[in-house]
């Protein structure tokens, strides 16, 4: 994985890890253990969805980059309808706070997403190839005139 692609991760990680955190902190005090708990499993499917969504985008990126726009719209839908899936799907479980998880589940969605726009604003990655110096140069084979 290029170091890029690392970092992108990383930023957008982070911030999320850390937002979680004080998620389940304030989930804890409102809801109790129960919300703790929802909060908690609420920022590691964040993470786990987004990140595996922005691995596999860079990998389109590289092996199909006439398809990278596509996927990448294509991705942040099926992420999205996934989530909405979640919170469906919890909506009545006894297991934790499913309101705590709801909350924390789009909040965290909205930090990754805005981290992650700022780690690719604040990247400098070369979308034209430099010329190289070893590259043979071009030669003026027309008239001298």
């Amino acid at each position: 994985m290029p170091s890029n692609d690392v970092r992108t991760l990383l930023q957008a990680a982070v911030p999320t890890a850390v937002a979680g955190a004080v998620a389940v902190a304030v989930s804890a005090g409102v809801a109790g253990g129960k919300g703790a708990l929802g909060a908690g499993v609420a920022t590691i499917v964040v993470i786990l969805f987004m990140g595996i969504g922005l691995l596999v985008l860079q990998r389109t990126a590289r092996s199909l980059p006439h398809l990278f726009q596509a996927m990448g719209l294509m991705l942040y839908t099926a992420q999205l309808l996934l989530l909405f899936i979640f919170v469906a799907a919890f909506k009545n479980t006894t297991m934790f706070n499913p309101k705590a998880f709801a909350i924390t589940l789009v909040a965290m969605t909205l930090v990754w997403i805005g981290a992650q726009t700022r780690a690719h604003m604040k990247a400098k990655i070369l979308y034209v190839e430099p010329e190289s110096d070893k590259a043979e140069k071009p030669r003026n084979t027309g008239s001298k005139s």
